[in-house]
């Protein structure tokens, strides 16, 4: 099991990540203590050579973190074959419990990895590298996060045996079952469809602020808006949406629509939806850079890129899940084939 090239490629790839990661963070430890751009002394001609050489190591490293979200499903779907009773990723999840965890960790990874690269970016449009204690606090915080999410990912791997006979999806995602997976299954088709167009509304209109004022608080309700609207698409997913793209009244499963039966169009659904909630947080995360003068320039024209991204991948994914429901052949009985 450990030598199928997707665990292969998932478990070397996120050691050498946690090992530059700690190689980093002996040098992040000096930084916070000793760095002082002011200063002309060796130390600090030597720290700031090391943190550029650094910086873009960990940043290849994290771009890595970022794409290993999508290796892990496509692992997990690649493998459910060997498991009986498994259909796709929900059943190689099922087959060792811990493979949820390592998920979950995966997809805080997957923002904490992407802001840290964005943080990077910024810092290096400055001449006076303002951010560098602020980035280099945040690696010593990421470090910790690679290292719990290796460890959950070869446990995980190293749990698998073929012989384990597992659950399909048709058992967790149930709305007769227990747990969280069957509570969102079990939620009404037609409330949820109304509050997901709706947060998708007011998401999209949230954007226009942003791009015709400066003020700090429209930047702050569209973070909010975001990580909002990305909660109730992940509920929307396993609601209503699932039902559509499967053409089933009782498959919610939100992992089979990463397999070729439905086109993969798993991979650009959530590339889509995880890619704009990034870009819909990154405004109100990073609002308090403006206040730094090498930056503000540079600050307020990303946030416009950031915006336009977010607006333009949602939109997308809006645009996919749509698509079933308005031109599909199934629809759910007493709900409406179209929203609007």
């Amino acid at each position: 099991m450990i030598l199928h090239p997707g665990i292969l490629a998932l478990t070397c790839g996120t050691a050498l990540v946690l090992l530059m990661m700690i190689y980093a963070s002996a040098l992040a430890v000096k930084i916070v203590l000793r760095w002082d751009f002011s200063s002309s002394s060796e130390e600090q001609l030597v720290l700031e050579r090391k943190s550029y050489l650094v910086s873009t190591i960990v940043n290849y490293a994290l771009g890595f973190e970022v794409l290993s979200l999508f290796l892990f499903i496509f692992t997990l779907d690649e493998i459910h074959s060997l498991f009986v009773g498994a259909m796709c990723a929900t059943g190689s999840l099922n087959a060792n419990p811990i493979g949820w965890y390592a998920l979950y960790a995966k997809i805080v990874a997957f923002f904490a990895a992407a802001l840290w690269i964005a943080l990077n970016y910024l810092d290096g449009k400055a001449e006076d590298f303002p951010l560098v204690k602020t980035k280099f606090r945040w690696l010593l915080l990421l470090t910790p996060l690679i290292g719990l999410e290796l460890y959950l990912q070869v446990a995980y791997f190293l749990g698998l045996h073929p012989e384990i006979i597992t659950s399909c999806c048709g058992s967790l995602f149930s709305s007769a079952g227990n747990g969280i997976a069957a509570e969102l299954a079990g939620l009404p088709a037609k409330s949820m469809m109304v509050a997901f167009y709706a947060a998708g509304v007011l998401f999209l209109l949230g954007a226009l602020p942003c791009l015709r004022r400066p003020s700090a608080s429209f930047r702050y309700l569209f973070t909010l808006l975001a990580a909002l609207f990305f909660t109730l698409a992940i509920a929307a997913i396993v609601s209503f949406i699932s039902l559509y793209i499967y053409e089933l009244p009782t498959h919610h499963c939100p992992f089979d629509i990463f397999q070729k039966n439905y086109h993969f169009i798993g991979y650009p659904l959530y590339l889509c939806l995880f890619g704009g909630t990034l870009f819909g947080l990154m405004p109100g995360l990073f609002q308090g850079i403006k206040r730094i003068p090498s930056l503000k320039q540079e600050m307020e024209r990303m946030e416009k890129k950031w915006v336009l991204l977010a607006v333009l991948l949602i939109s997308s994914f809006i645009l996919i899940v749509s698509w079933p429901i308005l031109f599909g052949h199934f629809k759910l009985a007493d709900y409406p084939s179209f929203i609007f």
